[in-house]
C-alpha cells in the first residue's frame, strides 16, 4: 500500500509536509504505521500548483528517502496546493510512468489501494478509456485507468464525487466479473488547482486510512494517509465510504459508496 499527503492553503514550502515533520511522507516511505507494508520504495512523485493552471510534476523510481533531488525541490518550491505520493506497487512495474501523482490539464490525482485482480482484466479496463484520452495512458496501473475514467466523466458534466464514483463502479464491476477479492480498497486525492478532494472506501472492512487537519499557524489543510506528527492529536479521520472537499477554510464531507 502507498502513502500520500496533500496540502491546500496559504503557500508553504513543500518540505513542511514532505520532509520536516516527525512522521513526514519521507519517513512514512520507510516506516508506515497504518499500511500492510511499512516500506514504500517503488518510486515517488510531486504535483504542485503555482502560477499556471496546470500542475508541475516531478516523479522518479528511486525510494523517496534516497533521492536528494526530492529534498532539494521540496526545500525550494513554495506552493498553495500540492500532492505528494510514495509508492508500494501492488503488481505493476516500477517505472516513472507508474508513479503518482498523475496529471491531465489542470487536474492531478493520486491513489492508494487496489482493484482486486487488475492484471487479469487490464485489457478490458484499458478498453473503457475513450479514444480521446487513451494517448494519456502512459503506464500500466489500475490507478491511472481510474484517473482517466474520472476525467472522462468530468468532461461529460459530472462533478468530482460523481465522476470518481462512476469510474470506481466501472472497475469494481470488472473485478467482480474477472478479478479477485478484495475487489476494492481505495483512498485517493484529486485537485483542479482550486479545491482538493479526498475519498476513502473499500469492498471489505479495510478501507485505507485518510486524515485531515486545519492548521491555524499555516492557514492550510493537510490531508494525509497518516498523521504527520503523532504529538498533534487533533487529526480528523475521514470515515470509510465518504469523500471530503476542501476549499478555503471549509470542508464538506459527503457519502462515497461506489
Amino acid at each position: 500500500m502507498c502513502r500520500w499527503a496533500a496540502y491546500l492553503g496559504e503557500p508553504i514550502f513543500m518540505e513542511e509536509v514532505v520532509v520536516q515533520p516527525g512522521h513526514s511522507l519521507i519517513q512514512q516511505s520507510q516506516e508506515a504505521e497504518e499500511a500492510k507494508t511499512a516500506i514504500n520504495a517503488d518510486g515517488f512523485g510531486l504535483a504542485w500548483y503555482d502560477h499556471r493552471p496546470e500542475p508541475g510534476l516531478y516523479r522518479d523510481v528511486l525510494p523517496a528517502w534516497s533521492d536528494p533531488n526530492l529534498r532539494a525541490i521540496a526545500r525550494q518550491v513554495k506552493s498553495p496546493l500540492f500532492l505528494a505520493h510514495v509508492r508500494a506497487s501492488t503488481g505493476s512495474a516500477t517505472s516513472r510512468n507508474n508513479c503518482h501523482p498523475f496529471a491531465y490539464g489542470r487536474w492531478s490525482f493520486m491513489h492508494n489501494g487496489q482493484i482486486g485482480g487488475f492484471e487479469q482484466f487490464r485489457k478490458r479496463a484499458d478498453m473503457l478509456i475513450p479514444d480521446a484520452l487513451y494517448s494519456q495512458r502512459k503506464g500500466a496501473t489500475d490507478s491511472e485507468v481510474l484517473f482517466l475514467l474520472t476525467i472522462d466523466a468530468i468532461g461529460q458534466g459530472a462533478d468530482v464525487p460523481e465522476a470518481l464514483t462512476q469510474a470506481t463502479q466501472a472497475l469494481l464491476a470488472l473485478s467482480h466479473a474477472h478479478g479477485t477479492s478484495p475487489h476494492l480498497r481505495l483512498s485517493a486525492a484529486m485537485s483542479d488547482g482550486q479545491s482538493l478532494w479526498a475519498a476513502r472506501c473499500a469492498s471489505d472492512q479495510h478501507a485505507p486510512s485518510v486524515y485531515y487537519r486545519w492548521s491555524e499557524s499555516r492557514q492550510g489543510w493537510a490531508v494525509v494517509s497518516e498523521p504527520l506528527d503523532q504529538s498533534e492529536g487533533d487529526w480528523t479521520c475521514l470515515p470509510p465510504g465518504h469523500i471530503a472537499q476542501f476549499s478555503g477554510k471549509e470542508v464538506a464531507v459527503t457519502a462515497f459508496q461506489p
